[in-house]
């Protein structure tokens, strides 16, 4: 009995790590290291699709968006603050 639930423990594991993926720019390199370049760029108050397009190596994690309870530290998933109209105003990291 303790070996199939030991089993199905790791299996469980692999199964919830396997669906664990990381965005990638374009320089090879993963979420955001120039703080001050996107603090100006947030700034501007962008659309999701233009967040998404500067920043393709980003998560943008909308309200109602799933995702996992991890602990990232490479600034690759941004909770944005939205306007009424959607533009993206600020938020943070995650």
């Amino acid at each position: 009995m303790r070996t199939r639930l030991l089993a199905l423990s790791v299996l469980g594991v692999a199964v919830a790590l396997a669906g664990c993926h990381r965005g990638t720019r374009p320089d090879g390199k993963h979420g955001v290291t120039d703080m001050a370049s996107f603090e100006t760029f947030i700034g501007t108050h962008p659309t999701q699709d233009e967040f998404k397009k500067t920043y393709p190596g980003v998560q943008l994690m909308l309200p109602g968006t799933i995702s996992t309870m991890e602990i990232r530290y490479d600034n690759s998933r941004f909770f944005p603050n939205l306007d009424q109209d959607g533009h993206i105003i600020g938020g943070d990291f995650h």
